[in-house]
């Protein structure tokens, strides 16, 4: 079996790393990958833009099915183009990526059907939402309405700070077309948890947990990212709120989409903020997003090439998904000015050291070669992921790996993994 991964980033080479443990695959080809992928694939000179020559490639090669890793792809219509040419592909079309790429088409799905999310209101003019904001007070959310790789979200916990959001969304236009409408929610007091199942448009598979550290520095102070570390399973997920979350959330979503006349097929991730033992959305992911990915491959069981495969050929009723019982801990290590400007050709060293260690796996993001050299050339740099019998375990193993790298201008947080209390056996999936 041959798969094409489109992508380059450290989620990526984990679902690179992943199929390349698979019984069925023989070769596995990345467009346009990084210095880490390079070692466990085949990198093509293809742009993942440019879809008609993906679809030659496609054909030529006799790929069997192509896994997309891009959210800009998805909601270009990718998985359209590539089932218009009879081409297996992993991933939502663009209608239903919509969940992801317009978070207002998300917001107005959910109030018309009535799933919990905070309460909110949509701005296409600037001075309407400061209106709106010097009534509502703080603290208050602000989103873009289309995805930003990083940023694009803004907790304000005052008026002057919601005023700097707005301004840098609508009036310095930094996110271009994804700011062009901005929406404004409240802010809900709770646990924050993720959770990630898949559907084949038919059945609906529950998958795992996962707790992501948003803010760049230690303590939850700084930028808000995608996310700058990780932990798997998180323990508030219990198995009756899984069951709260597939049965309030999930199903009602992927429901939803149907009434609307639209089908999902792929990966439905979903940030929750827990308000007093309920589940709101927070905001949803369509593809295999950072640091999720990486956090979650580790723990898999199950093939990942078969379930990948049962999803695409609407056979996931027949796969069994399956978890390690080990706990997984991913740590992103980032250039210095990260999320903003970073640096970039830094010479990496130690990444070497990673074969020796037991349980740890060293995922590259923003890495090239140049002679024989690995250097940094994005803002997140590697993402270093290791699996325990409990969190302290996996955060020690992930940590350790961590001292051994080293680059100028190497920024993580030090508090990944902090404070959890809940035993991993008391934790399912």
């Amino acid at each position: 079996m041959k798969v094409l991964v489109i992508g380059g980033g450290a989620k990526e080479h984990a679902v690179v790393w992943k199929l390349s443990q698979s019984r069925h695959i023989n070769k596995i080809y990345c467009c346009h990958g990084n210095a880490g992928i390079a070692d466990i694939a085949e990198c093509i000179d293809v742009s993942p833009d440019d879809f008609s020559a993906l679809i030659d490639f496609v054909k030529y090669e006799w790929i069997d099915l192509t896994i997309v890793g891009l959210e800009e792809l998805l909601s270009r219509g990718i998985v359209n183009v590539f089932e218009k040419e009879g081409c297996r592909i992993l991933g939502p079309n663009r209608s239903a990526a919509q969940i992801t790429s317009s978070r207002v088409f998300a917001k107005n799905l959910m109030r018309l059907y009535r799933i919990p999310t905070a309460e909110y209101k949509v701005f296409t003019s600037y001075l309407h939402a400061q209106d709106y904001v010097r009534l509502k007070g703080a603290p208050q959310i602000i989103k873009t309405d289309g995805y930003a790789e990083e940023g694009g979200i803004f907790p304000v916990s005052t008026v002057e700070d919601a005023m700097d959001a707005l301004k840098t969304i609508m009036k310095d236009k930094i996110f271009g077309e994804a700011g062009r409408r901005v929406i404004i929610e409240a802010s809900l007091k709770g646990e924050e948890v993720s959770f990630l199942a898949v559907t084949d448009g038919k059945t609906i598979a529950p998958l795992t947990s996962l707790y992501k550290y948003r803010q760049m520095f230690d303590g939850d102070t700084g930028p808000f990212t995608s996310g700058i570390g990780a932990l798997s399973p998180s323990p508030t997920i219990t198995k009756e709120l899984e069951t709260t979350v597939m049965g309030k959330i999930i199903w009602p979503v992927l429901k939803a989409l149907t009434s609307e006349g639209i089908k999902y097929k792929g990966i439905l991730s979903v940030d929750l903020t827990m308000v007093k033992g309920e589940p709101h959305v927070f905001d949803f992911n369509c593809y295999f997003s950072d640091p999720e990915t990486q956090t979650i491959l580790p723990r898999l069981k199950t093939d990942f090439a078969e379930m990948a495969l049962a999803t695409v050929e609407e056979k996931l009723s027949s796969i069994d998904i399956e978890w390690k019982q080990d706990a997984s801990v991913c740590v992103v290590v980032s250039s210095t000015g990260y999320p903003d400007r970073y640096r970039k050709g830094d010479v990496i060293k130690g990444l070497e050291k990673n074969k020796t260690m037991k349980d740890t796996v060293v995922f590259h993001a923003g890495t090239s070669f140049s002679n024989k050299d690995i250097v940094t050339s994005g803002g997140r740099v590697v993402s270093v992921t290791a699996i325990g019998t409990d969190v302290n375990d996996a955060k020690t193993k992930a940590y350790e790996m961590i001292e051994k790298i080293h680059f100028d201008g190497m920024h993580y947080r030090k508090d990944i993994g902090n404070n959890v209390q809940s035993p991993i056996t008391k934790i399912p999936h």
